[in-house]
């Protein structure tokens, strides 16, 4: 314990083993022990004291669409991690689409990675890309460290990202199964969404006729299918209709290699309260009804499923304005996932212990972020402070996101982020933000701690 730089108290850490008083010892950067409360920190030691507040391991987002080069007028790496920090969340994995060129190729992602390096406030990891006739281009992209590959079932809404079928999608599963690569899926059926009815306009219900449930369960279906087929691990990505769930319960019980997401919107908000013209809560798959949402809520608490991320799919302002026929689809809500779900939760009867569950360790396992996720020995000294009794009315011009659009706006929520800790470091805290921090991560994150502590020192000396 001689090393030891920082000791962070709270009546409150949440910790694999459930929610205690606890001292969390921290040295070069990680967690160094656990300890009774009231240990006195050794000699030279930093000691803070968060008091009531929860001292909660530093969130995982892996469903992030930060649009960085190309469409930065979107997002961009500055603004989606300053958001992210402000939020609670300590490390995140892009997705490969929105950018501009794609992270399809090798190249591509070494084009992403030097935009995003030195302006991450938070640890920043890459998804590559499985498109029509890029199959060669995987092994590549995984060797470079992409976490693995996202496909869509169904057409994306960027022309350069299209959609796999067919041989196409064989190919990728047995290539990712090759690999023992990660396959994540927007699971949206083409042959339901071309036979539901056309979007409307403003009419919000019309809307959600467009995108039916049997669009996801049958896609679903298929992904369940290309594990079986393959042996390919697949992950459904933001999971909306809770008809799919039976389906992937079966595939768990069978020893598939199949998991699952939700997202914060579909477990806070709910069709019915959604007025016409409301694009800000546009999104694909589509926010459900609330019998839908108390399933989801279900599947979650029996394990069916895995985590809760963002999928943060932001637009400028103007793209969002028009119909539900015509505005971008995606909710931004980097810096609100965690009050948000925080709010239902404790409604429902879950505890902060739960939450971390779902937004810190299950991201991370999904990922194989092995440093990430928890507060325990070993583990990156990462860390969110919560006051989880504070509420707040969202107001768009406290947001960091570059378009403060939010679904959000005027909503009270419960759960104030007091401050964010990253490998050891404050870089958030009373709005504040130092200045970025963050690492990129590959997969030598997920695999070899050695390895991974050499190449920090590198990064450290450079």
């Amino acid at each position: 314990m001689t090393d030891v730089e920082l000791v962070l108290r709270s009546r409150r850490v949440v910790t694999p083993e459930g929610e205690r008083p606890a001292a969390v010892a921290v040295a070069g950067g990680r967690i160094a022990a656990v300890l009774p409360y009231d240990t006195a920190p050794p000699p030279g030691a930093r000691a803070e004291d968060c008091g009531g507040d929860a001292l909660l391991p530093g969130l995982v987002d892996t469903h992030v669409h930060v649009n960085d080069p190309g469409r930065a007028e979107w997002e961009g790496f500055a603004t989606a991690t300053r958001a992210a920090a402000a939020g609670g969340i300590t490390t995140l994995v892009d997705m490969p689409l929105n950018s501009l060129p794609p992270t399809t190729t090798a190249r591509a992602l070494a084009v992403k990675q030097a935009v995003a390096g030195p302006r991450a406030h938070v640890d920043v990891g890459f998804w590559g890309g499985a498109v029509p006739g890029n199959t060669a281009d995987l092994a590549p992209l995984y060797a470079a460290g992409v976490f693995g590959f996202k496909c869509f079932l169904s057409p994306s809404g960027v022309e350069e990202f299209p959609r796999l079928d067919g041989t196409d999608l064989e190919r990728a599963a047995a290539e990712a199964a090759r690999l023992g690569a990660l396959l994540v899926v927007h699971a949206e059926d083409p042959g339901v969404l071309d036979g539901a009815p056309p979007v409307p306009g403003p009419d919000y219900a019309g809307f959600l006729a467009s995108r039916p449930r049997a669009a996801e369960t049958r896609a679903v279906e298929r992904v369940v299918a290309l594990a079986r087929r393959h042996g390919t691990r697949v992950h459904v990505l933001h999971l909306s209709s809770a008809d799919a769930l039976p389906v992937l319960a079966a595939a768990r019980r069978a020893g598939l290699p199949v998991t699952a997401e939700t997202c914060p919107h579909f477990l806070t908000l709910t069709a019915e309260e959604i007025p016409d013209g409301a694009t800000e809560f546009k999104c694909c798959p589509p926010i459900r009804e609330a019998g839908n949402r108390d399933l989801l809520w279900a599947g979650l608490a029996d394990g069916t499923l895995d985590c809760v991320v963002s999928d943060h799919s932001p637009a400028t302002a103007e793209l969002k304005t028009g119909d539900f026929a015509t505005a971008w689809g995606g909710i931004s809500s980097l810096q609100l996932g965690l009050p948000a779900v925080w709010t239902e939760a404790r409604r429902r009867g879950h505890g902060l212990a739960d939450v971390v569950r779902w937004m810190a360790a299950g991201p991370a396992r999904l990922a194989g972020l092995a440093a990430k996720g928890a507060i325990e020995p070993g583990r990156d000294a990462d860390f969110a402070v919560l006051d989880p009794d504070a509420a707040f009315t969202v107001d768009p011009a406290d947001l960091e996101h570059r378009n403060r659009v939010t679904a959000y706006a005027g909503r009270r929520l419960h759960g104030v982020v007091r401050a964010t800790w990253l490998r050891g470091h404050r870089i958030h805290h009373g709005g504040v933000h130092t200045g970025p921090r963050g690492r990129l991560l590959d997969r030598t994150d997920a695999t070899d701690p050695d390895e991974r502590t050499d190449r920090d020192e590198r990064q450290q000396q450079a």
